[in-house]
Protein backbone atom coordinates (compact mmCIF):
# COMPACT_ATOMS: atom_id res chain seq x y z
CA UNK A 1 0.00 0.00 0.00
CA UNK A 2 1.41 3.38 -1.09
CA UNK A 3 2.15 5.71 1.76
CA UNK A 4 -0.22 8.52 1.47
CA UNK A 5 0.67 12.47 2.50
CA UNK A 6 -1.00 11.65 5.91
CA UNK A 7 1.04 8.20 6.11
CA UNK A 8 4.55 9.49 5.71
CA UNK A 9 3.64 12.47 8.07
CA UNK A 10 2.73 9.78 11.01
CA UNK A 11 5.65 8.21 9.90
CA UNK A 12 8.35 11.06 10.41
CA UNK A 13 6.10 11.65 13.48
CA UNK A 14 7.22 8.19 14.73
CA UNK A 15 10.87 8.69 13.54
CA UNK A 16 11.55 12.06 14.98
CA UNK A 17 9.99 10.92 18.80
CA UNK A 18 11.59 7.68 18.75
CA UNK A 19 13.48 6.79 21.81
CA UNK A 20 16.33 4.81 20.17
CA UNK A 21 19.01 6.73 17.29
CA UNK A 22 17.70 6.42 13.56
CA UNK A 23 19.81 7.34 10.46
CA UNK A 24 19.54 6.95 6.47
CA UNK A 25 22.74 6.89 4.84
CA UNK A 26 22.87 6.87 0.83
CA UNK A 27 24.77 4.13 -1.17
CA UNK A 28 28.09 5.77 -0.14
CA UNK A 29 27.91 6.35 3.48
CA UNK A 30 26.60 9.71 3.43
CA UNK A 31 24.19 10.84 6.17
CA UNK A 32 20.81 11.53 4.10
CA UNK A 33 18.67 11.51 7.87
CA UNK A 34 19.24 11.52 11.65
CA UNK A 35 17.14 12.02 14.44
CA UNK A 36 17.22 13.63 17.57
CA UNK A 37 17.58 10.53 19.50
CA UNK A 38 21.08 9.85 17.27
CA UNK A 39 21.84 13.24 17.41
CA UNK A 40 22.17 13.46 21.22
CA UNK A 41 23.77 10.24 21.97
CA UNK A 42 26.33 11.63 19.53
CA UNK A 43 26.67 14.77 20.46
CA UNK A 44 26.36 16.32 17.10
CA UNK A 45 23.44 18.80 16.23
CA UNK A 46 22.45 17.85 13.00
CA UNK A 47 23.39 19.99 10.11
CA UNK A 48 26.87 18.69 11.23
CA UNK A 49 25.97 15.08 10.53
CA UNK A 50 24.17 15.74 7.23
CA UNK A 51 26.47 14.61 4.46
CA UNK A 52 29.20 13.17 6.37
CA UNK A 53 30.61 9.67 6.01
CA UNK A 54 28.98 7.81 8.51
CA UNK A 55 32.13 6.02 9.82
CA UNK A 56 32.64 9.68 11.47
CA UNK A 57 31.44 8.42 14.55
CA UNK A 58 33.60 5.21 15.03
CA UNK A 59 37.29 4.95 15.94
CA UNK A 60 39.64 5.69 12.97
CA UNK A 61 41.07 2.09 12.83
CA UNK A 62 37.52 0.23 12.08
CA UNK A 63 36.48 2.76 9.43
CA UNK A 64 37.67 0.49 6.69
CA UNK A 65 35.63 -2.06 8.16
CA UNK A 66 32.66 -0.11 8.78
CA UNK A 67 32.68 0.96 4.95
CA UNK A 68 32.78 -2.39 3.35
CA UNK A 69 30.39 -3.73 5.08
CA UNK A 70 28.59 -0.93 4.34
CA UNK A 71 29.50 -1.88 0.61
CA UNK A 72 28.60 -4.95 0.74
CA UNK A 73 25.42 -4.45 2.39
CA UNK A 74 23.96 -1.86 -0.13
CA UNK A 75 25.34 -4.51 -3.22
CA UNK A 76 23.04 -7.16 -1.31
CA UNK A 77 26.05 -9.58 -0.50
CA UNK A 78 24.73 -9.83 2.89
CA UNK A 79 21.04 -10.10 4.21
CA UNK A 80 18.77 -7.40 4.33
CA UNK A 81 19.27 -6.88 8.01
CA UNK A 82 21.95 -6.99 10.15
CA UNK A 83 22.06 -6.54 13.70
CA UNK A 84 26.17 -6.07 15.00
CA UNK A 85 27.62 -4.84 18.33
CA UNK A 86 30.40 -1.98 17.98
CA UNK A 87 32.45 0.06 19.44
CA UNK A 88 31.50 4.44 18.29
CA UNK A 89 32.73 7.40 19.67
CA UNK A 90 30.75 11.00 20.33
CA UNK A 91 31.88 14.16 19.57
CA UNK A 92 33.58 14.54 22.97
CA UNK A 93 35.49 11.42 22.18
CA UNK A 94 34.10 9.24 24.65
CA UNK A 95 33.95 5.57 23.58
CA UNK A 96 30.57 3.92 23.63
CA UNK A 97 28.94 0.94 22.57
CA UNK A 98 26.14 0.39 20.54
CA UNK A 99 23.76 -2.37 19.03
CA UNK A 100 23.42 -1.18 15.50
CA UNK A 101 20.56 -2.87 13.06
CA UNK A 102 20.61 -2.34 9.92
CA UNK A 103 17.38 -2.60 6.80
CA UNK A 104 18.11 -1.40 3.25
CA UNK A 105 15.36 0.33 1.79
CA UNK A 106 14.81 1.64 -1.82
CA UNK A 107 13.80 5.26 -2.51
CA UNK A 108 10.79 6.34 -4.77
CA UNK A 109 13.52 7.14 -7.52
CA UNK A 110 15.06 3.60 -7.14
CA UNK A 111 18.07 4.31 -4.90
CA UNK A 112 19.12 1.87 -2.60
CA UNK A 113 19.37 3.28 1.10
CA UNK A 114 20.55 1.66 4.41
CA UNK A 115 18.39 2.86 7.50
CA UNK A 116 20.30 1.92 10.75
CA UNK A 117 18.44 1.53 14.44
CA UNK A 118 21.18 2.52 17.27
CA UNK A 119 20.72 1.22 21.00
CA UNK A 120 22.93 2.33 23.50
CA UNK A 121 24.33 -0.56 25.48
CA UNK A 122 27.38 1.18 26.64
CA UNK A 123 26.26 0.30 30.36
CA UNK A 124 25.11 -3.51 29.94
CA UNK A 125 28.88 -3.64 27.81
CA UNK A 126 30.34 -2.31 31.17
CA UNK A 127 28.49 -4.57 33.45
CA UNK A 128 29.70 -7.88 31.32
CA UNK A 129 32.81 -6.92 31.31
CA UNK A 130 32.86 -5.86 34.97
CA UNK A 131 31.48 -9.46 35.45
CA UNK A 132 33.80 -11.05 33.41
CA UNK A 133 36.76 -9.29 35.29
CA UNK A 134 35.14 -10.65 38.85
CA UNK A 135 35.09 -14.10 37.83
CA UNK A 136 38.68 -14.52 36.88
CA UNK A 137 40.06 -11.50 39.58
CA UNK A 138 40.08 -10.90 43.32
CA UNK A 139 37.68 -7.48 43.76
CA UNK A 140 39.97 -5.73 46.14
CA UNK A 141 43.22 -6.44 45.09
CA UNK A 142 42.31 -6.66 40.88
CA UNK A 143 45.00 -10.08 41.37
CA UNK A 144 44.01 -13.39 39.62
CA UNK A 145 41.56 -15.19 42.04
CA UNK A 146 42.39 -18.86 43.42
CA UNK A 147 40.33 -20.27 40.57
CA UNK A 148 41.65 -18.32 37.76
CA UNK A 149 45.35 -18.74 39.38
CA UNK A 150 45.11 -22.60 39.91
CA UNK A 151 43.64 -22.93 36.04
CA UNK A 152 46.77 -20.60 34.92
CA UNK A 153 49.55 -23.02 36.80
CA UNK A 154 47.86 -25.63 34.70
CA UNK A 155 48.63 -23.94 31.53
CA UNK A 156 52.20 -23.06 32.80
CA UNK A 157 53.35 -26.52 33.66
CA UNK A 158 51.91 -27.78 30.57
CA UNK A 159 53.72 -25.35 28.85
CA UNK A 160 56.95 -26.10 30.81
CA UNK A 161 56.94 -29.78 29.39
CA UNK A 162 55.87 -28.71 26.14
CA UNK A 163 59.09 -26.63 25.79
CA UNK A 164 61.14 -28.41 28.70
CA UNK A 165 61.64 -24.86 30.11
CA UNK A 166 61.72 -24.99 34.21
CA UNK A 167 59.04 -23.70 36.02
CA UNK A 168 58.73 -22.34 40.06
CA UNK A 169 55.98 -21.28 42.21
CA UNK A 170 56.35 -19.67 45.53
CA UNK A 171 53.61 -19.59 48.27
CA UNK A 172 53.32 -16.77 50.31
CA UNK A 173 51.82 -14.55 53.58
CA UNK A 174 52.08 -11.41 54.68
CA UNK A 175 53.51 -11.97 58.40
CA UNK A 176 51.55 -11.23 60.90
CA UNK A 177 48.22 -9.87 59.20
CA UNK A 178 45.62 -10.92 61.65
CA UNK A 179 47.59 -8.39 64.27
CA UNK A 180 46.64 -5.62 61.95
CA UNK A 181 43.25 -6.13 61.21
CA UNK A 182 42.80 -6.90 64.99
CA UNK A 183 44.52 -3.15 65.98
CA UNK A 184 43.51 -1.09 62.98
CA UNK A 185 40.41 -2.76 61.83
CA UNK A 186 39.67 -4.37 58.52
CA UNK A 187 39.51 -1.02 56.40
CA UNK A 188 43.43 -0.63 57.20
CA UNK A 189 43.95 -4.27 56.59
CA UNK A 190 42.06 -4.10 53.41
CA UNK A 191 44.45 -0.82 52.49
CA UNK A 192 47.46 -3.02 53.51
CA UNK A 193 46.28 -6.24 50.67
CA UNK A 194 46.05 -3.53 47.74
CA UNK A 195 49.50 -1.91 48.83
CA UNK A 196 51.24 -5.15 49.10
CA UNK A 197 49.83 -6.36 46.05
CA UNK A 198 50.65 -3.40 44.61
CA UNK A 199 54.64 -3.85 45.76
CA UNK A 200 54.67 -7.72 44.55
CA UNK A 201 53.63 -7.05 41.22
CA UNK A 202 55.99 -3.99 41.01
CA UNK A 203 59.18 -6.50 42.06
CA UNK A 204 57.93 -9.35 39.61
CA UNK A 205 58.98 -9.56 35.88
CA UNK A 206 55.84 -8.31 33.26
CA UNK A 207 55.45 -12.59 32.34
CA UNK A 208 55.30 -13.25 35.92
CA UNK A 209 51.42 -14.11 37.89
CA UNK A 210 50.73 -12.95 41.08
CA UNK A 211 47.72 -14.63 42.68
CA UNK A 212 45.79 -13.79 45.72
CA UNK A 213 44.44 -17.20 46.89
CA UNK A 214 42.93 -16.29 49.84
CA UNK A 215 43.25 -13.89 52.60
CA UNK A 216 46.80 -12.45 52.96
CA UNK A 217 47.78 -15.72 51.29
CA UNK A 218 49.44 -15.25 47.59
CA UNK A 219 50.71 -17.93 45.02
CA UNK A 220 53.47 -16.42 42.53
CA UNK A 221 54.29 -18.58 39.33
CA UNK A 222 57.50 -17.95 38.07
CA UNK A 223 57.33 -19.15 34.27
CA UNK A 224 61.09 -20.34 32.80
CA UNK A 225 62.95 -19.98 36.48
CA UNK A 226 64.47 -22.75 38.41
CA UNK A 227 64.59 -23.27 41.89
CA UNK A 228 67.68 -20.96 42.77
CA UNK A 229 66.41 -18.23 40.04
CA UNK A 230 63.09 -18.51 42.02
CA UNK A 231 64.66 -18.41 45.29
CA UNK A 232 66.30 -15.48 44.48
CA UNK A 233 63.24 -13.35 42.68
CA UNK A 234 61.43 -14.18 45.77
CA UNK A 235 63.90 -12.73 48.18
CA UNK A 236 64.14 -8.98 46.03
CA UNK A 237 60.29 -9.79 46.49
CA UNK A 238 60.46 -9.98 49.90
CA UNK A 239 63.43 -7.12 50.26
CA UNK A 240 60.62 -4.74 47.83
CA UNK A 241 57.77 -5.37 49.67
CA UNK A 242 59.66 -4.39 53.48
CA UNK A 243 61.96 -1.42 52.07
CA UNK A 244 59.47 1.43 52.70
CA UNK A 245 57.25 1.50 55.40
CA UNK A 246 53.22 1.98 55.82
CA UNK A 247 52.22 5.84 56.40
CA UNK A 248 48.33 4.38 57.18
CA UNK A 249 48.69 2.22 58.82
CA UNK A 250 51.98 2.83 60.33
CA UNK A 251 53.89 -0.32 59.83
CA UNK A 252 56.83 -2.22 57.66
CA UNK A 253 55.45 -5.00 55.54
CA UNK A 254 57.07 -8.58 55.68
CA UNK A 255 56.79 -11.82 53.71
CA UNK A 256 57.14 -15.34 54.54
CA UNK A 257 57.58 -17.77 51.26
CA UNK A 258 58.32 -21.42 49.82
CA UNK A 259 59.32 -21.87 46.42
CA UNK A 260 59.79 -24.92 44.61
CA UNK A 261 60.38 -26.03 40.92
CA UNK A 262 57.93 -28.53 38.66
CA UNK A 263 59.51 -32.09 39.20
CA UNK A 264 59.25 -34.44 36.09
CA UNK A 265 56.03 -36.23 35.53
CA UNK A 266 54.38 -34.08 39.10
CA UNK A 267 51.02 -32.76 39.36
CA UNK A 268 50.28 -28.97 40.27
CA UNK A 269 48.74 -30.39 44.22
CA UNK A 270 52.14 -31.60 44.40
CA UNK A 271 53.88 -29.23 43.25
CA UNK A 272 51.71 -26.72 45.31
CA UNK A 273 52.06 -29.05 48.48
CA UNK A 274 55.84 -28.74 48.43
CA UNK A 275 55.51 -24.76 48.17
CA UNK A 276 53.12 -24.65 50.97
CA UNK A 277 55.44 -27.22 53.48
CA UNK A 278 58.39 -24.79 52.55
CA UNK A 279 55.88 -21.65 53.37
CA UNK A 280 55.24 -23.40 56.70
CA UNK A 281 59.14 -24.11 57.42
CA UNK A 282 59.91 -20.33 57.05
CA UNK A 283 56.99 -19.20 59.32
CA UNK A 284 58.13 -21.86 62.12
CA UNK A 285 62.25 -20.59 61.46
CA UNK A 286 60.86 -16.81 62.64
CA UNK A 287 58.91 -15.73 59.33
CA UNK A 288 60.16 -12.92 57.04
CA UNK A 289 62.44 -15.68 54.76
CA UNK A 290 62.28 -17.62 51.76
CA UNK A 291 62.95 -21.38 52.13
CA UNK A 292 63.60 -23.73 49.00
CA UNK A 293 61.32 -26.71 49.25
CA UNK A 294 62.49 -30.02 49.40
CA UNK A 295 62.72 -32.30 46.04
CA UNK A 296 60.44 -35.21 45.58
CA UNK A 297 61.61 -38.24 46.76
CA UNK A 298 62.20 -40.48 43.42
CA UNK A 299 58.69 -41.54 42.04
CA UNK A 300 56.43 -39.23 44.22
CA UNK A 301 56.15 -36.50 41.68
CA UNK A 302 52.47 -36.96 41.45
CA UNK A 303 50.02 -36.65 44.63
CA UNK A 304 48.76 -39.51 45.47
CA UNK A 305 44.93 -39.75 46.49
Amino acid sequence: MPLTPDRLDNVERVIQAAPIGICVTDAQGRFERVNPTYCEFYGYREEELIGQPFTLVVPEANRPILQALHDRFIAGEDDEELAQEWEVHGKDGELRNILARAARIVDNQGAVKKVTFVVDITERKRMEQRLEFLARHDELTGLLNRRAGLALLEEEIARSRRYATPLAIAACDLNHFKRINDRHGHAAGDNVLREAAMRMRRALRQHDHLVRTGGEEFLVILPGISLAEGWQAMERLRLALSATPLEAPPLTLSLSAGVAELAPDEDSDALMERADRALYGAKEAGRNRVLEAAQPAMGKATKSG
